[in-house]
């Protein structure tokens, strides 16, 4: 099974239907996801404010486009860090996939307020 059937899979066990429909819901957790990757390769806040008045001074581009350019631009990233993409994926999946894990997250997203981009307080 691929990367994107395995988490998919996960998403509606973990959650369920609704949750892993949820557009906004999946947006704000790839952008957590994407802030906490530039963190841990040692990207400023400054740098990334600068990133966003960049971005968001041009047009939106096309999301299927888009999501090429993050894969792209993911494992070049990868490649310069000497990480292996599919490898690292594997391994957070086989993380989240036990019990314990499981359990954690949800009890995070349940903890979490109805509303806006950010995570609940473990």
């Amino acid at each position: 099974m691929n990367i994107q059937s395995r988490v998919v899979n996960w998403l509606w066990e973990c959650f369920g239907g609704e949750a892993a429909r949820d557009k906004t819901e999946r947006l704000h957790r790839f952008a957590e996801e994407a802030l906490e990757l530039g963190q841990a390769c040692g990207m400023t806040m400054g740098e990334w404010q600068e990133l966003l008045e960049y971005v968001y001074g041009r047009a939106p581009g096309e999301i299927g486009q888009e999501v090429g350019g993050v894969m792209v631009t993911l494992a070049g990233l990868c490649g310069a860090h000497g990480l292996n993409l599919e490898r690292e994926a594997d391994r957070e999946i086989c993380r989240i996939e036990s019990d314990e894990v499981m359990e954690k997250i949800r009890a995070k997203q349940a903890s979490k307020p109805a509303v806006g981009p950010l995570p609940g307080c473990s």
